[in-house]
């Protein structure tokens, strides 16, 4: 498996795995290497995802930490 497909590219194989398994002319010996790499890239978009989901939780946790700064008020000294 090419870990430098993107998302979209290994969404897009995917689809076209799911396409050539649902149209029934696959023989089984094809059907099962297909099946195979479906779960391969599977696991690529979800690895994908995750790290998509890690950055959004730090974006978040960001975003936050500007606000309560931004909403506390300087100490007077």
């Amino acid at each position: 498996m090419n870990d430098e497909m993107t998302f979209e590219q290994a969404r897009s194989e995917l689809e076209e795995i799911v396409r050539r398994l649902e149209d029934g002319q696959t023989s089984l010996g094809d059907a099962l290497k297909l099946w195979e790499r479906a779960e391969q890239l599977h696991e690529l978009c979800r690895a994908r995802l995750d790290q998509a989901e890690e950055r959004v939780a730090v974006l978040l946790a960001r975003m936050a930490e500007s606000r309560a700064a931004a909403a506390t008020p300087p100490s007077a000294e």
